[in-house]
């Protein structure tokens, strides 16, 4: 079997089972989410914490319940590693320095997982299972709780409601994550990922000398690394490490566990707003882009020019063999395209135009189909703007969902799309205007300058992924990728958050017939030209100094 003909059928193998995922698992987190009913252990968490889960929370409220947890998850991780050299469980690691507690903090609690260290050299069990696990499984509900909140807002009229942050946040991990997350880890014990407590072996190498080791509690960590559109690795590896990711098979569940919650937040959507064909029009619209952007990342890993090139099949450098183009391009788009940023191969060593790939799928803000969550609130926006310039090409007030789009819901559409590439291009230009920033890279030229834009756009788009070639681990990134992080987390949600209060106020408009149907394929395609034609103006010229001037030059 060629290897293109075997990438072919790991891509309809993955539609199928997400296909089947897709009513059954969307239908429950609409039920979850719309449900009055709270289970014992949730009634437990809510005295735990002193929380009222029936108060409707209008959307300051909602922000500030947002915001606290937030902040206080950032410090308790925080002081949770500078204290780890006295923790039991340590495998003797020291603790970790106060700049980069405080990038992984921040990291962990976007959702991130941007990692400057290495995994199995700097954290010990507590650290991985008592802070880095429990802030995959609770950053992930607070996106979804932030996406459920924006279809409230379409979905109520003529009140400001918009749910209870709280019950939401713990429905989110009792129902929907937690339950998945114990079967994937099954599933992932079962392909050979590792699961035990164990310390540090040190095993002998082929050829004479000795290695090191350890253990950990990986199949529950990487499930919920995927699962929670997270992708923090165990090991420094992350994917690409036969502990985590043994073999084909648990290289294209992983590939499944990253999709298959942000696609069936779609059917979500559309069975909370009553109208299953809007979700529809917003699945065809992320799968439309996921389809095209896998496409193209295997069209250029395969056609690689040159004799090792020839040899290998592709462009085989920086993949593993077990995995092959097809599994490590299939990876690569469905990691960069969610928020996900784990990697079963090194973005850095794709060729050019694949690493512009890969950077793209970030620079159009994750929303194809997403992050958990952000990803759907993301496309969201992105209708918003789309359906206010069909309103201004045919000269009609905007309107989507029964909802006026007007100066002030387009305003809070604006400034979400313009944080992220502000923060981008500002700490990129920045990175190259002082000296010592510069002084972490290891290539020259156009490739060293993707790998500082790289390492910005995967930060402030809370993806997590690197070019690997870049050493992030200085006061300089440590701090100002930490920053981006928080800041690229936490400021769309506000105007997202306040863009849902603005829409459950309205009154509901009545469809007459020149309305934009919304739920049509023509939708579609003005929904996915508006995404490519926004991210194409804002970062065309960032990508013409980087990714498409090394493939060019190649």
């Amino acid at each position: 079997m060629s290897p293109v003909l075997a990438g072919v059928l790991q891509l309809l193998a993955l539609v199928v089972a997400l296909g089947l995922s897709y009513r059954p698992l969307g239908d429950h987190m609409a039920r979850v989410y719309s449900s009055e009913r709270h289970l014992r252990p949730e009634r437990w968490i809510y005295r735990a914490i002193g929380a009222n889960p029936s108060a409707e929370m209008r959307w300051p409220a909602y922000l500030r319940g947002v915001l606290a947890f937030s902040a206080v998850s950032v410090l308790f991780l925080y002081l949770l590693q500078r204290v780890q050299g006295s923790l039991p469980g340590s495998l003797g690691f020291v603790s970790i320095d106060p700049d980069q507690a405080f990038n992984t903090a921040a990291s962990f609690v976007a959702n991130t997982n941007w990692q400057s260290y290495y995994g199995e050299q700097a954290m010990g069990h507590v650290v991985q299972t008592g802070g880095l696990a429990v802030q995959n499984f609770v950053s992930a509900a607070v996106g979804m709780a932030v996406a459920v909140a924006l279809v409230r807002g379409f979905a109520r009229s003529r009140t400001g409601e918009l749910g209870n942050f709280w019950a939401d946040l713990v429905r989110g991990v009792v129902r929907i994550l937690l339950p998945m997350a114990v079967i994937g880890a099954l599933v992932l014990v079962a392909c050979g990922a590792i699961q035990n407590f164990s310390g540090i072996h040190e095993v002998g190498q082929f050829g004479g000398g000795t290695q090191q080791w350890n253990g950990g509690a990986v199949a529950s960590q990487e499930v919920i690394k995927e699962l929670g559109t997270n992708g923090g690795g165990y090991f420094n590896a992350n994917s690409a490490h036969p502990f985590e990711n043994p073999n084909g098979l648990s290289n294209l569940f992983e590939i499944y566990l990253i999709l298959v919650v942000p696609f069936a937040l779609t059917r979500t959507f559309g069975r909370m707003v009553g109208s299953l064909k809007q979700g529809y029009a917003i699945l065809g619209t992320m799968a439309v882009i996921w389809i095209g952007f896998t496409a193209l990342m295997m069209w250029t890993e395969f056609a690689g020019r040159g004799p090792a090139f020839e040899l290998a099949g592709g462009a085989m450098e920086g993949k593993e063999t077990r995995f092959g183009i097809a599994g490590s391009s299939l990876f690569s788009v469905a990691t960069t395209l969610t928020s996900t940023g784990a990697v079963n191969s090194f973005h850095s060593s794709y060729t050019g135009f694949g690493g512009g790939i890969t950077m793209l799928g970030m620079q159009l803000g994750e929303i194809a189909p997403g992050g958990v969550g952000s990803g759907l609130y993301g496309m969201l926006i992105m209708a918003v703007i789309a359906v206010f310039l069909a309103g201004l090409m045919v000269g009609r007030t905007p309107e989507y969902l029964g909802k006026k789009i007007g100066t002030r819901e387009i305003k809070f559409a604006a400034c979400y799309i313009l944080v992220t590439p502000a923060l981008v291009l500002c700490f990129t230009a920045a990175s190259f205007v002082l000296d010592t920033p510069a002084h972490s890279m290891t290539n020259s030229g156009a490739h060293g300058f993707s790998e500082i834009l790289y390492a910005f756009t995967s930060g402030a788009n809370n993806n997590g992924s690197a070019f690997a070639g870049l050493n992030a681990d200085t006061q300089w990134f440590n701090s100002t990728i930490g920053i981006a992080m928080l800041l690229g987390r936490f400021l769309p949600m506000v105007f997202v958050l306040a863009l849902a209060g603005s829409l459950a106020e309205q009154t509901p408009v009545p469809e007459t017939a020149g309305t934009l149907r919304t739920e049509k394929p023509l939708f579609t395609g003005l929904l996915v030209g508006t995404i490519m034609i926004i991210a194409g103006l804002t970062y065309f010229p960032a990508l013409a100094l980087g990714p498409l001037a090394e493939g060019l030059a190649a």
